[in-house]
Parts: C-alpha cells; sequence; structure tokens
C-alpha cells in the first residue's frame, strides 16, 4: 500500500511538473508573438519639417517663337521671274535684290508712253502757237471773240494729255522698274521661294517670305482665371513687364525680354488672354516656330510654408498632407493647397512648420497607423526649390 501512494503521489509530481513547464513554454511564445505582432504593426516611413522661408513666385506659359514681321513678297507686276538672286533660308538686307521678272513688255510699254507724251506735247505747242496769234488778231479785231475761247479751250484740253501721257509715262516707268524685286526689310527668307522660270501673277503670288528675326517675339496665352489672380501685377506694370524665356532643352535664353502688346479681350473659343513679348535675338538663336516657356515674376510670399508635392495626397476636390503625431501615429490632415515652387507646394492652411510631414512610406499607412519614423533632408530625398521653381500655369 505505501509503495502505491509513493508511485502514486511521484505521478502527480511529474505530472505537475509538465503541466507548468508546458505552460511556460506557452507563455514564452504567446509574449514573443506579441512582441512580434507589435513590431510588425509599426510602418517605417520617412519624415521631415516643412520648410518655412520667403518665396518668391513666378509664372510659365507655353509659348511659340514668331517672326516680328513676317512680310510676304509678291510682285507688282505680271510676267515670268527671267533672274532669282538669293536662295531659300538666306538672310538679306532691306532694298536687296531678288528676283527678276522679264522687263520687255514693260520696255516697250514704257517706249510707248514716252511717244505718246512727246506727241501730246507738241500738239499742245502747236494749240498753243495758235492761241498767241488769235490774242494779237483779237486785238486789232481781226478774228472773232468766239475763235479765241474755242483755241483756249484747246489749249487746256491738250495740257489735260499732256498729264495724262505724264502720268502714263510715270506708271510705266514703275512698272519697268517692279520688275526687279527688292527685300522689302531685313530678315531670313524662308525655304519655300519660288523657282526661275515660274509665272508671277501681280498681287496674288507669293516668291518668298521674309521675317525680321531680331528682335523677335514669342507669343502664348494666359487663362482667364491666371490673369485675373495677377490683374494687379498687370495693372501696375503692364506692358513694362520683364520676362524671361525657357527653351525646349531646359535652358534659359540669355536675354530677357519685355511684354509689349496684350489683347483686348478674350478669345471666345479657348477664352484666353493672348499676350507678347518681344525678345532681342543677335545671334538668331530664337527661330520662328520654336516652343519655349515664358516666365513671369510673380509676387513674394512672405513665410510661407512649403511641402513636398510628393507628400500630397488628392482626393477629388480635397487635399491632405499625413503627419506623425505626438502618439508616434500617422495622422491625415486637411490643407489648402497654394502655387507649385518646384518640388514642393505652398500650403496655405493645414500645416504648421514644426510639423513633421510623412515624405516616403505613404502607400503603407492609413490616418491612426503606428510608424517607425526616421528624419531625412530635403538634399537626401531630391527636392529641390530651383528644379523646376515656377508654377506652371499651363495645367
Amino acid at each position: 500500500m505505501l509503495l502505491g501512494k509513493i508511485i502514486k503521489n511521484h505521478r502527480i509530481l511529474i505530472a505537475s511538473i509538465l503541466i507548468l513547464g508546458l505552460s511556460g513554454v506557452i507563455f514564452f511564445y504567446h509574449s514573443n508573438d506579441n512582441t512580434i505582432h507589435a513590431d510588425e504593426k509599426k510602418v517605417k516611413v520617412k519624415i521631415m519639417h516643412p520648410l518655412q522661408q520667403d518665396i518668391s513666385l513666378s509664372y510659365k506659359y507655353v509659348g511659340t517663337v514668331k517672326a516680328e514681321d513676317e512680310i510676304k513678297i509678291q510682285s507688282n507686276i505680271s510676267g515670268k521671274i527671267k533672274e532669282k538672286y538669293v536662295k531659300g533660308g538666306q538672310y538679306v538686307r532691306q532694298g536687296q535684290a531678288l528676283y527678276k521678272i522679264d522687263s520687255r513688255q514693260y520696255e516697250s510699254a514704257l517706249l510707248s508712253a514716252r511717244a505718246a507724251l512727246e506727241q501730246s506735247k507738241a500738239i499742245l505747242h502747236n494749240a498753243e502757237i495758235d492761241l498767241a496769234r488769235d490774242e494779237k488778231l483779237l486785238a486789232s479785231s481781226a478774228v472773232s471773240e468766239q475763235k479765241v475761247t474755242t483755241q483756249q479751250s484747246q489749249v487746256r484740253q491738250n495740257n489735260a494729255v499732256v498729264a495724262a501721257n505724264e502720268a502714263l509715262v510715270k506708271k510705266a516707268q514703275e512698272d519697268l522698274d517692279d520688275t526687279v524685286v527688292y527685300a522689302p526689310t531685313s530678315g531670313r527668307l524662308d525655304l519655300k521661294d519660288v523657282p526661275a522660270g515660274t509665272y508671277a501673277a501681280a498681287g496674288s503670288t507669293t516668291l518668298a517670305t521674309v521675317g525680321t528675326s531680331d528682335p523677335t517675339n514669342v507669343q502664348f496665352n494666359i487663362s482667364e482665371n491666371e490673369y485675373l489672380k495677377t490683374i494687379s501685377e498687370w495693372n501696375d506694370e503692364g506692358e513694362n513687364k520683364t520676362v524671361n524665356l525657357i527653351l525646349s532643352n531646359g535652358k534659359e535664353y540669355p536675354l530677357p525680354g519685355s511684354i509689349f502688346a496684350v489683347d483686348r479681350s478674350l478669345t471666345e473659343n479657348t477664352g484666353s488672354l493672348t499676350v507678347k513679348a518681344l525678345f532681342p535675338n543677335p545671334d538668331n538663336d530664337l527661330l520662328p516656330g520654336m516652343f519655349a516657356r515664358v516666365r513671369i515674376s510673380g509676387p513674394v510670399v512672405p513665410n510661407a510654408i512649403l511641402v513636398p508635392q510628393r507628400a500630397v495626397q488628392q482626393l477629388l476636390d480635397k487635399a491632405f498632407v499625413n503627419i506623425v503625431n505626438n502618439n508616434g501615429e500617422a495622422e491625415a490632415r486637411e490643407v489648402k493647397l497654394g502655387d507649385k515652387v518646384g518640388s514642393y507646394y505652398i500650403i496655405e492652411e493645414g500645416i504648421k512648420a514644426e510639423d513633421q510631414i510623412i515624405v516616403e512610406g505613404l502607400v503603407k499607412i492609413q490616418d491612426g497607423t503606428n510608424v517607425e519614423a526616421s528624419a531625412v533632408t530635403p538634399e537626401e530625398m531630391g527636392f529641390s526649390l530651383t528644379e523646376d521653381t515656377e508654377t506652371n500655369m499651363d495645367s
């Protein structure tokens, strides 16, 4: 009996030890599991503080380079082109001979007009001699007053014929002179010029097109909203406002320009206002038809709060920025966006300079997510105020 009790007590002791051991293992793994899950709930994100500084805004518009005075060259007379003194794409100066039109018919016309003029002058001379004789005879009553009056009328008529013939000679001389076509202004010819042998119709056939290249103008459009946004500046500076040009390769054109013409009304189809800016072009770097971006300086925003564009999430007509709050959680803040400045947005409402902005890891978080934040600098993230510091007014 005693042996049986001892064995029984040993079994109970061993069972108790096993149960305690198993409970410890379960507790250990459960505690470990909670720690692992707690760590897994913390999402790694990168944060930075907003920038706060004075910002000089500027606005950009897509523009097209146009020749300042683009003129279609047409002949004043009709005829076949006999000679061509220039070639397409050539730079010409005002008054330079470009084409020679067959002049034979105009030479003949001039000779004929001159002959008619000489004939009418001879007739006039004879009429004046007759009038002088009749006036002497009238003094001695040898002829009637009526005859003298008739002769005076004949002289006036012959004078009119001489004047008409002089006009015909002048016209014939002008037509002959117009057989040589000259450049109306200095500039570069286009390549679509006509070859020798082509028949040119007066005032119809375009022989070439020439445009002045220095200065040249850039034409662009601004919307009604953009105009209203900057109306005070336009009224203050107007056509004296200085502008700069960014070429399609991203480089800035070295010579600044100025606004010299603003349309008086918005276009009906697009609702935009057409503006022209004039730029010096001494080296002919700006060619008609080139696309470029016109940059216009805007106002200075004092103590602007700047948040990277990649940190801003937009939904319908609302914008949000995620910050890390005092509890180490992600918190979405609704913000009011201002202008774009380089890699940043100006935040008008919703964010303070001391807030910690989440700039990376946004796709992994939602409002209330526990985060493990690590601070970064704008340089590390590639953010810049100068990379594209102008507000793009074309979007």
